[in-house]
């Protein structure tokens, strides 16, 4: 009876055990979701749209541009846009959408056209031209304020409200496909760097390319010169190593030499162990004086040995 109660305490504290874990690992996961979505940015935004971008369905509407800033992969589900800061949860990104997760340095287009049955990228409100707009992002709690932006009511047809930079605070600008303006990037890059000041600069003055190459030669160069002393101070060290245990040993070997026995045997002794020797093995010598022991190799092969010569018969 107490085998069985004590077997049915350990099972009851291994699945709490197991549920802490299982909560621990569900908070975590949250928690990284939440510090990742903070890199969600509102990045470009179209009121009135009479020529521009059409929607999947051939459609032109107002729509909202969002950014993952950051350098990691962000699923954004479960997030909520609105454009009433009193509804922070008027709209809310459905599961299950492959264009949710958004890789790094990355946009997702918004639909604000009121017609949410026509897809996760389609928002159940509209935005209203000739007025300021607030848009709103809400993380899944639907408290906390992830991004927003107020976009001004002077925005005429064709016309969007981006920031400079993608995903920067530098300040925002109003864009247009029309001479004199920038133009409009929905689901793009509002910058895109044209080219490299410094390399058309080198390509200038360089333009068989001689100076690179004397450049990559003298880089090579210097790598293995730098791991050839490297080597060489390596090799050195292991040497002044080796030679200071070396003589660490002899040292200690000779100390010990001298405090335990002499460096050779007596002649009282080596007589001893002769007449000792010889009483017990009956060794005899030609040479007076002189005990002789030589040791007996016998060579072994297996193949004289009657073992492997042998046949073994079956049992019946």
């Amino acid at each position: 009876m107490i085998g069985l109660t004590t077997k049915t305490f350990n099972i009851t504290r291994m699945k709490r055990n197991i549920l802490l874990l299982l909560v621990a690992i569900a908070v975590g996961s949250l928690t990284l979701s939440a510090q990742g979505r903070r890199s969600l940015r509102i990045n470009e935004v179209m009121v009135q749209n009479e020529n521009d971008y059409v929607d999947d369905y051939g459609q032109r509407g107002a729509w909202i541009e969002l950014f993952n800033s950051s350098f990691a992969p962000l699923q954004i589900s479960s997030i909520f846009i609105t454009d009433d800061p009193n509804e922070p949860t008027k709209y809310q990104v459905p599961l299950g959408d492959v264009r949710t997760k958004l890789h790094k340095r990355s946009h997702i287009l918004f639909w604000a056209d009121g017609y949410k049955t026509r897809g996760a990228t389609h928002l159940n409100f509209k935005l209203v031209p000739g007025v300021d707009n607030w848009i709103g992002v809400y993380d899944a709690d639907g408290i906390t304020l992830i991004d927003s932006v107020t976009v001004p009511a002077s925005l005429t047809a064709d016309q969007s409200y981006a920031r400079r930079f993608d995903g920067d605070s530098d300040g925002w600008e109003i864009r247009s496909s029309e001479e004199g303006f920038n133009p409009v990037t929905p689901a793009g890059f509002n910058h895109v760097k044209e080219g490299n000041s410094k390399a058309a600069m080198f390509a200038e003055q360089d333009e068989h390319g001689f100076g690179m190459a004397v450049i990559a030669m003298c880089v090579v160069f210097s790598a293995l010169l730098l791991l050839s002393v490297c080597f060489y101070i390596i090799s050195k060290i292991g040497e002044r190593t080796a030679s200071s245990n070396k003589a660490k040993a002899q040292a200690h070997t000779g100390e010990m030499v001298s405090t335990e026995r002499p460096s050779h045997d007596s002649g009282e002794e080596i007589a001893a162990i002769v007449m000792a020797l010889h009483d017990h093995l009956d060794a005899h010598d030609t040479e007076s004086t002189i005990l002789t022991i030589n040791k007996v190799k016998r060579a072994y092969s297996p193949w004289s040995s009657k073992l492997y010569n042998m046949r073994q018969l079956p049992h019946k």
